[in-house]
């Protein structure tokens, strides 16, 4: 039986000067064929619609969440287990009434739509709650690829950051959760760290009327997926210390701290990537390495893609791996080439930290940093050919000189500019090949 295909290739700096200690890599990992995994069907979905209060104010919110709700159980395709939860300061079941998930087909489908229209404002907004439910829900489907859709309009303010922290640990591996914030009212640092820890994606959708074309959006991609559960593999050798792991591509997430060991082989680390569809994703490794004499040569780095591992008597199943060997030189034309990958890759997370630097300057009304962090993202997000970042940046200041970064603050700044650019940040651009 034919299965999904995992390639990988790794693009880094060859040789180190003497005594170089640290070896940068961007991996790219494509998978192809996931459609053979046969999951289009094989999934279970949670939507979780915020029905605080303020969802009422204006009552378009709410009716927009109704609409969206309805449009993504209509994107979803027959046999598809099923669930959606209200969210106030607690969660409850709006369909079905009962905690579990539903089969969906024509008949659960026409009582999905119902039940949807009974979505009503009140009460607080306790995300935690909302999450620990989508939990409870999906984690006895774990051979269904789980996903979850939030929608929120406000702050998390009726528990505390430690109660949504521990509901992300309980999540985290059960599912993937997409995160939307609705209007200008919710914090992004929130919303961006639910989607982050749950390997997701977050975003707003400032106009009401935006909301249902948003959620088709995420069914399909969702529907996309084919292979769930993939990990990224690092083995580094004795004496070598992985310094961190981030996603770079298709946008910034630091999976340093979500490493976990192989019980088998103690210089392994799993780092969880989520589920995956037929796509390519760029990782940059970094490993820090004792210094050799010039002229040896090491291999600093095993990176491989796995799946827990299927009557194997492993841990993991590696689906695929690549290379890092690198050689220490004394010539300074060698040691000094910077990989074109890693100096992209490098620049576009400075961008996404030099944006969230920049605004949280200017909301603290520090204008000379504000300018000279949100100029130094101007400047890169030109040199990268990053359009989208760029457009948005110019929404937030006036761009004088993009090359060198010479901007001035707007006066006026609609929320939902700000907040756009912000929740976006970490989208970064692929390399531009030459030729």
């Amino acid at each position: 039986m034919s299965g999904p295909r995992f390639t990988l290739e790794a693009f880094h700096e060859a040789h180190l000067p003497e005594g170089g200690r640290e070896v940068d890599a961007i991996v790219a990992v494509t998978a192809d064929d996931t459609a053979a995994a046969g999951a289009t069907t094989e999934s279970a979905v949670v939507v979780m619609i915020d029905c605080s209060g303020s969802m009422g104010d204006p009552s378009t919110k709410i009716a927009a969440a109704r609409r969206a709700t309805r449009a993504a159980l209509d994107a979803l395709p027959d046999g598809v287990l099923v669930a959606v939860v209200a969210g106030r300061h607690d969660a409850r079941m709006v369909f079905p009434t009962a905690e579990r998930l539903v089969v969906l087909d024509r008949t659960t489908r026409r009582q999905a739509h119902a039940a949807v229209e009974t979505l009503a404002p009140s009460g607080g907004t306790a995300i935690g709650t909302w999450l620990t439910l989508a939990q409870r829900l999906l984690t006895p489907h774990p051979r269904r690829l789980r996903h979850a859709i939030m929608l929120t309009d406000g702050r998390d303010e009726h528990e505390t950051p430690e109660d949504l922290a521990a509901a992300l640990s309980t999540c985290e591996g059960v599912f993937t959760c997409d995160a939307r914030g609705i209007g200008t009212d919710w914090v992004v640092e929130e919303v961006r760290g639910i989607a982050g820890r749950l390997l997701g994606t977050a975003d707003i959708v400032a106009e009401p009327e935006g909301l249902a074309a948003d959620f088709e959006g995420i069914v399909e991609r969702a529907m996309g997926k084919g292979v769930g559960d993939v990990a990224l593999r690092v083995w580094a050798p004795r004496g070598a210390t992985v310094r961190s792991v981030k996603q770079v591509s298709p946008a910034v997430e630091d999976l340093t701290d979500r490493r976990t060991p192989d019980p088998a082989k103690p210089l392994v680390g799993l780092y969880p990537l989520g589920s995956w569809g037929d796509e390519t994703r760029e990782y940059h490794v970094r490993i820090a390495l004792e210094p050799l004499a010039v002229g040896e040569e090491i291999l600093a780095a095993r990176v491989g893609v796995a799946a827990p591992g299927a009557g194997t008597g492993s841990a993991v199943e590696v689906l695929a791996e690549t290379r890092v060997p690198v050689t220490w030189t004394g010539d300074p034309a060698l040691s000094t080439r910077l990989n074109p990958r890693v100096a992209h890759y490098t620049g576009q997370a400075e961008l996404a930290e030099a944006i969230q630097e920049g605004l949280d300057a200017r909301r603290a009304g520090d204008v000379p940093t504000a300018t000279a962090r949100l100029g130094r993202a101007v400047a890169l997000a030109t040199a990268s050919g990053n359009a989208e970042t760029s457009a948005l940046l110019e929404k937030v200041v006036e761009v004088d000189d993009p090359a060198t970064g010479r901007v001035r603050l707007r006066r006026e700044v609609t929320a939902a500019d700000e907040m756009t650019l912000d929740v976006r940040s970490t989208r970064t651009a692929r390399v531009r090949e030459s030729g």
